[in-house]
């Protein structure tokens, strides 16, 4: 069920949002963050806001064939007294990966090059790594969100001071695009890495 409003919203760098936000995928890999309790992620709300963030994302990090994407996220100066939200997500399913072959398998299906994924991976080892699939849908007009200092810092889950509207939410991929999407994901984790 899709709520009237949220003030939950998960940070993500903006160039992941913005593929998010044009179906040019459909997962996030998340292990911690330095702020999170026990430096380790937990997927605690299935509902949120993707919430653009700039800090960390280099384009070495980010696939060559994509970093035309990252240099138009960084063409949009960040305001530093607002945060423009554009899109909400749903989580269908956390899948936890601890297998680097299964993880070299989503290579086709995200924007980060293979080498990032993996050291997210090898980061507290004993440690699944968090897969979750998103439906993502867009919302217009976009809605700026007064800036807080309790927004900053390496941490996943922000609880808004203020509530965006999710008026008029439209999803980026039609029902059947998702679930192929999804379907295929599941598929080459099922299957063994052909090198």
């Amino acid at each position: 069920m899709i709520p009237f409003s949220s003030d939950v919203a998960l940070k993500e760098w903006a160039v992941t949002v913005q593929t998010l936000g044009q179906g040019g995928q459909i997962l996030l890999l998340r292990k911690g963050g330095i702020h999170e309790d026990g430096k380790e992620f937990r997927v605690l709300h299935s509902q949120f806001l993707l919430f653009p963030t700039y800090e960390h994302q280099r384009p070495d990090l980010i696939k060559e064939s994509r970093r035309r994407d990252f240099q138009s996220v960084l063409t949009r100066e960040p305001n530093l007294e607002s945060v423009c939200f554009t899109h909400w997500a749903q989580v269908e399913e956390v899948i936890e990966l601890l297998d680097e072959a299964a993880v070299s398998r989503l290579f086709p299906y995200h924007i980060w090059t293979d080498d990032y994924v993996q050291k997210r991976l090898r980061w507290k080892p004993r440690k699944s790594l968090a897969l979750m699939l998103l439906r993502t849908y867009s919302f217009s007009p976009s809605q700026d969100v007064t800036y807080s200092p309790r927004y900053g810092g390496c941490k996943s889950w922000v609880k808004l001071e203020s509530t965006v509207s999710l008026k008029g939410l439209t999803p980026v991929m039609s029902d059947q695009a998702f679930r192929c999407a999804v379907s295929k994901i599941k598929e080459s984790l099922a299957r063994p890495l052909v090198t």
